[in-house]
């Protein structure tokens, strides 16, 4: 993938560390599209193929930099575990509150094997770990591990429609567990599931944009992309103003964001005209797009907006040491405007065409080209787990797993902090 020459290699370690878990993403959903938890992985391993040793150096990576920046106080954790790994001492380590144990099933249904893991999974319940167990527990044999579950997590891909309604009562009579639903890849799909009472969910179907012929953008969007035009345009303030003047909720959520914390401001935002003389116009253009991200439909999710908002600001830690700082903004509004076609339910193209903004950022979410393609990369690898993409752009951007986990973790938990 090439690079432009302006990027300059990291001064911290450039080379790959191999060693390093390479931290992989997928949020949980509950029926209003709000993001209530997170399955972290390490996306090296294929399903099934984590090991005792992955597994712990896992954890120990996570706690050492979720510590640093308090996201499992926001959000519930999700962790794969071995049968093996739930044996070794290093869940002596964890705070119990802090994860859920994600524990699989035993191949073979062996009933004399199942009963013999029955202790394990009794003291790690009595240690207060959640567990979340695979749909194929729902079968004779694992009665008691039934009753030790907090998660049931249903595979979708695995499932069909005909088996989930005895599936699930068959759940609730044995035991008092949630249940989620993953690998949910279309709305249809949710919408069946929440007719049958499922109320969590893991799947990219929240982000998938919908487009309709006939879509017309909101009122509320249409302020907003006015805005971010009157922005690029550097317009008169005036009429900046009169904009935010025809929705008092936006120039409401604008000021609430500035003077959030993290925004690094010396002195409250008391006005819109404050705002401008405050930040200017380029830093303007970066929270107008936030906000784009952060405004809320009767369409679109909260989900859709979290995950473009982490992907902004991972593209912007990442950039830190490899870009210029108007660039490290614009590589920010790449990772927000990469979800647009569906927060506006239109094709990408059709819905940049109303915008002013600059060629390196069209370039990067029409045609994945130019100087900020190979962070987009970056950023959509670690939610989708695609080894091969992540390896290619962390090369190509000479990025060191632990300064892409930091700065992962680190995206969750700003994104989390804009809600507070």
């Amino acid at each position: 993938m090439p690079i432009s020459s302006d990027i300059q290699p990291l001064s911290r370690q450039s080379a790959l560390d191999a060693s390093e878990p390479r931290i992989a993403r997928q949020p949980i959903v509950d029926q209003r599209q709000v993001v209530v938890g997170y399955e972290l992985y390490d996306r090296a391993y294929a399903a099934g193929e984590h090991t005792s040793d992955s597994d712990a150096a896992l954890l120990v990576t996570l706690l050492s930099l979720v510590d640093a920046t308090g996201l499992t106080d926001r959000k519930t954790i999700f962790i794969n575990c071995t049968h093996h790994s739930l044996d070794s001492d290093h869940l002596e380590i964890v705070q119990s509150s802090r994860v859920v144990l994600e524990v699989p099933t035993l191949h073979g249904g062996d009933r004399d094997l199942i009963r013999a893991r029955l202790p394990v999974l009794t003291d790690l319940r009595r240690r207060s770990f959640r567990l979340a167990l695979g749909h194929t527990v729902l079968t004779p044999g694992y009665e008691e591990w039934l009753a030790l579950a907090s998660y049931i997590k249903i595979d979708m891909t695995q499932v069909s429609t005909d088996q989930l309604a005895p599936m699930l009562r068959f759940a609730r009579m044995h035991s008092g567990a949630e249940i989620i639903a993953e690998k949910v890849e279309t709305e249809q799909t949710c919408e069946a599931l929440l007719r049958l009472g499922v109320r969590l969910f893991q799947g990219h179907w929240f982000a998938t944009p919908v487009i309709l012929p006939t879509h017309k953008v909101r009122p509320a969007q249409a302020n907003i992309l006015q805005l971010i035009n009157l922005v690029q345009k550097q317009a008169e303030v005036s009429d900046i103003e009169e904009v935010l003047k025809r929705d008092p909720t936006l120039s409401f959520t604008m000021l609430r964001y500035l003077n959030a914390s993290g925004f690094w401001l010396s002195a409250k935002v008391t006005s819109f005209r404050h705002a401008v003389m405050m930040l200017g116009m380029k830093r303007l253009f970066r929270w107008s797009a936030l906000l784009m991200a952060t405004s809320r439909s009767g369409e679109v999710g909260p989900a859709v907006g979290a995950t473009a908002v982490v992907r902004g600001r991972l593209m912007e830690l990442l950039a830190a040491d490899l870009l210029s700082v108007e660039e490290r903004d614009n590589a920010f509004v790449v990772g927000i405007f990469s979800l647009l076609d569906t927060m506006l339910g239109m094709p990408m193209k059709e819905a940049l065409d109303g915008l002013a903004l600059p060629e390196s950022i069209t370039d990067a979410l029409l045609h994945k080209k130019g100087l900020f393609a190979p962070l987009l990369t970056l950023a959509q690898a670690c939610e989708s787990g695609d080894e091969g993409s992540f390896k290619q752009a962390a090369h190509v951007l000479k990025l060191s797993d632990r300064q892409i986990n930091e700065a992962h973790l680190e995206a969750l938990n700003w994104a989390e902090t804009l809600g507070e």
